[in-house]
């Protein structure tokens, strides 16, 4: 059974997540965020219930 068999897998998953770990991750990392979060604290709405005409 191949499955069995971690050699070449193993191998491919090692050099996978060492590309993703060193060079695609600091290029997704160093975008800037087009809207950084506020510190604005949340206004609370009032709000009014909605008249239902056929109630």
């Amino acid at each position: 059974m191949p499955q069995l068999n971690p050699g070449p897998w193993f191998f491919i998953m090692l050099i996978s997540w060492l590309t993703f770990s060193m060079i695609i991750q600091p290029k997704i990392l160093s975008f800037t965020t087009m809207n950084p979060p506020s510190n604005k604290t949340p206004s609370t709405q009032s709000t009014t219930p909605w008249t239902w005409p056929w109630t």
